[in-house]
């Protein structure tokens, strides 16, 4: 089970770090890696596509009473906020998630959040919600969430 995550996260990192560079306005660069915290817990990786697309990818641990671990892959959109310094951002996506425990799961995630990039920084942070919407083994509907901080590779 955790084997398979590990794998997962490894591959997403690889895909980052060798994809060919975009074009970036008000980004140090176009990988981001760090952790969201909420549930569940975990690595947050986000790949930009474009100045307004990305794609983003977590590992993540579930610490309630059905220990899992849980993971994600996004396609998100984002909008512009106007702000005095940094940027900021309302970002809103769908990608696929699992979870792999006793009871598996597979479903979909309807993500929207904030993102708050630094001025002059290498760091962001965000706020989301994502609706979830499992549909294997059974139909299901939860929403997890979380607050995060990333860092510009």
């Amino acid at each position: 089970m955790y084997k398979a995550g590990f794998f997962i996260l490894t591959i997403l990192l690889s895909i980052s770090l060798f994809a060919s560079e975009s074009e970036a306005q008000n980004r140090p660069g176009n990988t981001e890696l760090g952790i969201i915290l909420g549930e569940p817990t975990g690595i947050s990786l986000k790949y930009w596509q474009s100045g307004s697309t990305a794609f983003d990818g977590a590992a993540a641990w579930s610490f309630g009473r059905n220990e899992s671990v849980h993971l994600h892959a996004t396609y998100l959109m984002h909008q512009p906020l106007e702000v005095d310094r940094g940027s900021l951002a309302l970002y809103y996506g769908l990608g696929a998630r699992t979870v792999l425990a006793d009871d598996p799961k597979l479903g979909a995630r309807i993500p929207v959040g904030l993102q708050y990039i630094i001025a002059n920084s290498r760091l962001t942070f965000f706020f989301e919600v994502a609706p979830i919407f499992d549909v294997m083994p059974s139909t299901s509907f939860g929403v997890n969430g979380g607050l995060g901080i990333r860092y510009f590779l």
